[in-house]
């Protein structure tokens, strides 16, 4: 360093220093622990420690062998970790080989399902889905309730809505949520049933993954926020459809069905104006 850059350092105006910030990856992993705490220790929902450990782990050594491998370096863990965690909490099987499958296909299809460098569907979307159908009759889906405590879900709302605001994806949440509960009086309505039957599903576990996690993931869903409370919306939508259809896993089958096809859309409509943008030019 020259005498003339030390005096220009001595010199110059103190920076001001920053408030610490949490990296706003960290935040979907605190979430989701907070999810799997507050379950455990309230229902002991998880089928196992062990298999929760073991979808963890293959989560995370999935996302580090084909992240080195396609883009030569070590990827960052959160989004695994959390992929890894959603398959042990939604997960139910007296095996353990469905953990470790459902945790694989989920991270792998990030990489193989792709189209213009976006992958489609949310990763343990796919993962619960495709093990759904390939594996139905040695896997199920969580479908524990929260029963009378509600305590352990007010806080992961509580948490959960702190957490999106953050992100700015809170606005998604609340249409899914708002839209789940017209759709429940409109199948009231439609069955028969008593409307907080229909509604009570939300209020369970397995639904707090879902619309903080799976419907938000800023990776498979759409650029302008008006498409995302429309897409939440939809999604609410055919989810009301696929119960009237008496399917028992029917939020994970709708993201499936509308998530994908909205990216598509936007695909091609961003493809048409870049293409009208050449053609203008």
């Amino acid at each position: 360093m020259t005498i003339e850059a030390i005096a220009d350092s001595s010199t110059a105006t103190p920076k001001t220093p920053r408030r610490a910030r949490i990296d706003p990856r960290y935040l979907a992993p605190l979430l989701i622990t907070c999810v799997l705490l507050a379950g455990q220790l309230s229902f002991g929902f998880l089928e196992s420690w062990s298999r929760t450990f073991l979808a963890i782990v293959t989560a995370i050594g999935v996302e580090m062998a084909i992240g080195r491998a396609v883009y030569g370096k070590w990827p960052h863990l959160a989004s695994a970790y959390v992929s890894g965690i959603s398959v042990g909490i939604l997960v139910r099987s007296p095996a353990y080989w469905p953990y470790a499958l459902c945790a694989a296909i989920s991270i792998m299809s990030k990489y193989v399902l792709r189209v213009r460098g976006r992958h489609l569907w949310n990763p343990t979307n796919f993962g619960i889905v495709a093990m759904l159908l390939l594996a139905a009759d040695s896997v199920a889906s969580l479908s524990v309730q929260w029963g009378n405590n509600l305590l352990p879900m007010v806080i992961v709302w509580i948490f959960g809505a702190v957490i999106l605001r953050m992100v700015g994806r809170l606005h998604i949440t609340l249409t899914y949520v708002t839209s789940f509960i017209l759709f429940a009086a409109l199948r009231s309505a439609v069955t028969g049933h008593p409307f907080l039957a229909e509604v009570a599903p939300i209020t369970g576990p397995m639904y707090q993954l879902f619309i903080f996690f799976m419907i938000t993931d800023p990776k498979t869903t759409v650029g302008p926020k008006w498409a995302q409370c429309l897409v939440a919306f939809l999604v609410a939508a055919v989810e009301s459809i696929f119960r009237l259809m008496q399917f028992v896993h029917a939020p994970f089958y709708a993201l499936f069905v509308v998530g994908p096809i909205a990216n598509l859309v936007e695909m091609a409509l961003s493809k048409k104006r870049a293409v009208n943008a050449g053609v203008a030019s």
